[in-house]
């Protein structure tokens, strides 16, 4: 199997063959008491499984469907929630940002900041994340092939910022349909940096409900299981007490409360690959 870089995240190490990580949250923020409450059930479910764990959120999603659509709190009210999320559960944060001038503030909160699929390719935008010297996770774009990722990262890499991750999430399959190629994960991987699979963004239905995107999260559970199959470095799972009643991706994301049966199923078979 591919050995991959060892990345640093405060006390986890992702990559290198190591144990699979969780990377979970909600789509969106909504509330600073809805994150709480998520991020101390994420908690406790991925200590109790020994499973790393890193949060994720948005302070803003800029490519919603419609201009009626939630996009957040916003960076400000955003960015106190997640340093609050820091210093009441001591997890590492990650968030995505899709301005440069929201680089400097989001780099001073979070871990890792990440490139959404849409904009793997601004230039500008990449670089200015690498020269944060932070951790950069990068969503292969849904028009992309996985082989030119590789341009994507050397982008990065001309900032002599190393550490970074990428993200698999589907590809476009005609009109308001993904699919997900499992080619792309060793290919991936063999550029040499940790690879996560997006699972909830995978079954995304991108448009499909005319002004937002539908789902079937009913795959989520096949598709995480193919993927971790395939020996990557962690899994991307957005989570909700209330799928329906959240205010992005009500579609896509997972029951709260079947994740633990889930990441136990993953668990085994990440140590059967990895033994």
């Amino acid at each position: 199997m591919l050995k991959t870089k060892k990345i640093k995240i405060d006390y986890l190490t992702i990559g290198g063959n190591e144990p699979f990580i969780l990377i979970a949250g909600p789509c969106v923020i909504d509330s600073e008491k809805m994150i709480l409450s998520i991020v101390e059930k994420l908690k406790e479910i991925t200590s109790r499984l020994r499973i790393g764990f890193i949060f994720k959120s948005s302070y803003d999603k800029a490519n919603r469907s419609s201009i009626k659509s939630f996009r957040g709190v916003g960076l400000k009210e955003g960015l106190r929630i997640l340093k609050k999320v820091k210093k009441i559960f001591a997890v590492p944060v990650l968030t995505d940002v899709h301005q440069i001038s929201e680089v400097k503030p989001v780099a001073e909160v979070v871990d890792i900041l990440q490139i959404p699929a849409f904009l793997c390719r601004q230039t500008d935008l990449l670089l200015a994340v690498g020269h944060t010297g932070k951790v950069v996770n990068i969503k292969k774009g849904q028009f992309l092939s996985p082989q030119e990722m590789k341009n994507v990262i050397e982008k990065v890499e001309t900032t002599k910022n190393r550490k970074i991750i990428l993200t698999e999430r589907g590809s476009f399959f005609g009109y308001n349909n993904l699919v997900v190629d499992f080619r792309s994960l060793p290919i991936l991987r063999s550029f040499g940096y940790p690879v996560i699979f997006d699972v909830t963004h995978s079954i995304q239905l991108p448009g499909g409900e005319g002004k937002s995107s539908g789902g079937e999260s009913e795959f989520i559970e096949y598709l995480a299981r193919a993927g971790v199959a395939c020996g990557i470095d962690g899994i991307f799972l957005e989570v909700h007490p209330n799928p329906e009643r959240a205010l992005s991706d009500q579609m896509t994301m997972l029951k709260l409360e079947e994740l633990f049966n889930l990441l136990t199923s993953l668990k085994a078979i990440d140590q059967l690959i990895k033994r």
